[in-house]
């Protein structure tokens, strides 16, 4: 099969297009013809050894944990699939070696749902990371009806699925982003603010009794800028400053793999309540550009490759 691979740890410059034996169909897993795969953050800083601390890495690597495609083959005791189905999935494994960035990859079921019909197979693979991070941290905070909740990096590929998502449970959201970013929160169902200095007096124009969450996709100090105007301490959590947010009392996500939140995201996009901007999508050959464009942190929305 043809896969992206990457010898050892690099750059996207060492990313290269190779001929691998296909990969083995464990017992609960299925085999999946991809149609596409998600690009993410964590793809090239897992290439370039900066997870090396947290996570075992094997070569040749195949990078990609988010996956759509068809079922082409069922390995022993995976019942919950047929041959023919369309899935799509998070197929974060205990460690990272055989990813979506090939023509087939294995996947364990528990990490993968039905694709939404009302979606593409370029935006549902942009869905499984993003999505359920995005998912997950809400679910810890408990957000619903009624809740004013300010999303930082509101614009990227986790924050904009964050924002329906709360949008969908009747949270009022606040987000953050560039200005020529602004519309678009608007029509994911937030009202914008810029972010940078000054942001916490722009929230308080909009909500002068301040927020009763907030969920920190970026990073870069957020957390504790955004507790003076939290109502109560420690409902907040985020993915890229774990040490502010339990500092704070509040919760630290790294996302996990879940057949039954994929479900839930899929439902909310066949209802029309959860679409995904599909920024970029490239050939698989163009892995290395894509991780580029990935790498400058200005994308709205999410970066696919299409195999």
């Amino acid at each position: 099969m043809k896969a992206i691979a990457l010898d050892t740890y690099g750059s996207p410059d060492d990313l290269r297009l190779v001929e691998l034996p296909e990969p083995k169909v464990a017992p609960g897993e299925v085999l999946i013809r991809v149609k596409a795969a998600g690009v993410n953050p964590v793809d090239w800083k897992l290439g370039a050894s900066m997870l090396d601390a947290i996570m075992e890495t094997r070569f040749p690597l195949i990078s990609g944990w988010d996956v759509a495609g068809v079922v082409e083959r069922v390995g022993f005791d995976a019942t919950e699939f047929a041959v023919g189905d369309e899935v799509y999935g998070y197929i974060r494994k205990d460690w990272a070696q055989n990813g979506a960035y090939a023509e087939l990859v294995s996947a364990p079921v528990r990490a993968l749902a039905k694709k939404p019909a009302s979606l593409s197979w370029e935006e549902a693979a942009g869905v499984p990371l993003a999505g359920l991070t995005a998912y997950q941290s809400i679910e810890r905070l408990g957000i619903g009806r009624g809740d004013v909740v300010l999303v930082h990096a509101a614009a990227g590929g986790v924050g904009s699925l964050g924002v329906q998502i709360a949008v969908a449970r009747g949270a009022r959201v606040i987000g953050t982003a560039s200005e020529r970013n602004h519309e678009f929160l608007r029509s994911l169902g937030a009202e914008p603010v810029t972010y940078g200095e000054g942001f916490v007096d722009r929230v308080r124009e909009l909500a002068p009794e301040g927020v009763d969450a907030v969920l920190d996709f970026v990073g870069d100090g957020a957390v504790r800028q955004s507790l003076p105007l939290l109502r109560r301490p420690g409902r907040v959590a985020s993915i890229a400053d774990g040490e502010a947010a339990l500092d704070a009392g509040g919760q630290y996500v790294w996302v996990r793999p879940s057949s039954a939140d994929l479900t839930t995201l899929a439902q909310l996009a066949d209802a029309g309540e959860l679409r995904v901007h599909v920024e970029k999508a490239l050939p698989l050959a163009a892995a290395a550009e894509a991780w580029r464009l990935s790498q400058s942190g200005r994308t709205r929305g999410k970066i696919v490759l299409t195999v």
